[in-house]
């Protein structure tokens, strides 16, 4: 079976590859998941975080916004003992803003879904990488989802954060054009 060559010989990088990155997203609390995964892997491999996923859902009330917008000092300091999860004080602090931000967007369009797929105008962008040609970093949809974003209070929210959640919530299609994923997703991608 041919696929993308970065989740190499792992099984849970091989799995994430083959069962979610990449499908179309459109359920408010795993895109807040999401969002808060990359803006922890800011610096760090996205396999440090796959590893760490589990006990962040733990850590975080299971991505719950409604639950974390409600984190106060004393629980920043008990998440920054948690040796389960990457203790940076600025993604932590972060995470608890980005929630209340979240929860205002979820407001003012009636989902995050809603808003956040208009950088894609509501459908995925499927990109013809040929193996070896890497993905880009950044484009003009990740920079202006990073803008809006910033502009609405986010945090860690710069375009390459965003691009790698673009490709995670399957609004952009990187798998490479011999991947089985890819001709699959490019089937499936309506919005």
């Amino acid at each position: 079976m041919n696929r993308c060559l970065w989740p190499a010989e792992d099984p849970l990088m091989i799995q994430y590859h083959d069962t979610e990155w990449g499908v179309p997203l459109h359920d408010d609390r795993k895109l807040f998941e999401f969002l808060v995964l990359d803006a922890f892997q800011a610096g760090l491999s996205w396999r440090t975080i796959l590893y760490k996923r589990e006990q962040f859902r733990k850590a975080f009330d299971a991505f719950d916004p409604e639950c974390i917008a409600k984190y106060d000092a004393r629980k920043i300091q008990q998440l920054m003992h948690n040796a389960n999860i990457i203790r940076n004080r600025m993604k932590i602090e972060a995470t608890v803003e980005n929630a209340r931000r979240f929860l205002e967007i979820c407001s003012r369009y009636g989902s995050f879904d809603q808003f956040i797929w208009q950088f894609t105008n509501y459908q995925t962008i499927h990109h013809h990488l040929q193996p070896g040609q890497p993905a880009p970093a950044t484009s003009a949809e990740s920079d202006a989802m990073s803008k809006a974003l910033r502009a609405a209070g986010f945090k860690f929210v710069g375009s390459t954060i965003c691009y790698a959640f673009m490709q995670a919530a399957g609004m952009i299609n990187d798998h490479v054009v011999t991947c089985f994923r890819y001709s699959a997703l490019q089937e499936n991608s309506s919005v």
